[in-house]
């Protein structure tokens, strides 16, 4: 299952949660005129880095998640000191449909202590596609693949994400492959193939190895379709990682199709032993992260399903004995 947000020239804000009422939320934008941002990491110095997928381009098509989509060189890094942005990486692979929305791109990133940028980049779809010369370019051969880029210098691929997923397959299901999640533990990375339903580790050398994958679910059929058997598969498509305050590592589902009410939840992976479900009852999750006191932040991108009219997404925190509250309900589109 491919995941995408869908949506490009957008805002980036930043709420401080002055009570537990969604309606305390202080808004403040922080950001704007972004292609499809995706995720966020802070430097050394403090700089706020974004990721920007990009609104594809004119360039040559494959049949993406959702319908066609076209190629281009309009993925971008932004970077935000003191209010100023400015895009410091340009240029990289982006997909996306006409309209520039759908995009897939610079999915994630991470910096390190010296400032040196990881980006994670998006597929969503077979590895192999990336071979098909007469649909796509050089440039293309970077989708899948986490990137290095030292300080001063052009980068280059440090691990072939999407291409593990199409020799080793570690769920055992359908070749798909979509980089989404990124972290780094110690000397390695954390990847989240949401395609591919794994959650990867990187050493840096590039070598990569499986650490968990996330099953196949039997879940209601929504009523426009024939209700005969009643249940269907859908896919688990993680696609956010943080390592917890145990050391143990916290994976959240944005769920396939059909993209059920509370339907999602939040894994918790220890090494050598199989994900256990740590929090249940949510909807389509996009993103989270661990305060200093050990509560888990989660984000709905759809509180209320992909499937609903309604575009609201939602912020909630988890505490330590799995209290579930909800911080922010409207404002997040």
């Amino acid at each position: 299952m491919r995941t995408k947000i869908a949506l490009a020239g957008l805002t980036l804000i930043l709420t401080s949660m002055t009570t537990m009422a969604a309606t305390a939320a202080d808004w403040a934008v922080v950001a704007n005129q972004l292609n499809n941002p995706r995720g966020l990491a802070f430097g050394p110095d403090g700089a706020l880095y974004i990721a920007e997928a990009g609104t594809g381009g004119t360039g040559p098509s494959i049949e993406g998640g959702e319908g066609m989509v076209f190629f281009g060189e309009s993925g971008a890094v932004t970077k935000v000191v003191d209010g100023v942005q400015t895009r410091i990486v340009t240029g990289l692979p982006s997909l996306a449909a006409e309209n520039g929305s759908n995009a897939t791109g610079v999915h994630d990133l991470y910096v390190d202590s010296n400032g040196e940028l990881y980006l994670l980049m998006g597929l969503g779809a077979n590895p192999n596609v990336r071979a098909e010369e007469d649909k796509l370019n050089h440039l293309a051969d970077h989708l899948g693949y986490l990137l290095h880029i030292p300080q001063g210098a052009p980068h280059h691929p440090l691990a072939d994400i999407a291409g593990y997923e199409g020799t080793q397959n570690p769920d055992g299901g359908l070749i798909d492959s979509n980089p989404y999640a990124l972290t780094k533990t110690g000397e390695h990375f954390l990847v989240v193939d949401a395609g591919g339903n794994s959650l990867l580790q990187v050493t840096a050398d590039g070598s990569i190895s499986t650490l968990a994958t996330f099953p196949t679910t039997m879940v209601p059929k929504p009523p426009f379709l024939p209700q005969d058997p009643p249940t269907m598969p859908m896919e688990a498509v993680p696609n956010a990682v943080a390592v917890g305050p145990d050391g143990a590592y916290y994976v959240a589902q944005l769920t396939g199709f059909p993209f059920p009410l509370h339907g999602a939840g939040v894994f918790r992976v220890e090494l050598g032993q199989e994900p256990q479900l740590y929090a249940s009852g949510l909807t389509n999750l996009i993103d989270m992260a661990f305060d200093a006191q050990g509560n888990l932040y989660v984000l709905e991108f759809r509180k209320n399903s992909l499937l609903s009219e309604d575009t609201a997404g939602a912020l909630i925190r988890i505490t330590p004995n799995g209290q579930q509250e909800r911080l922010v309900e409207s404002g997040l589109t």
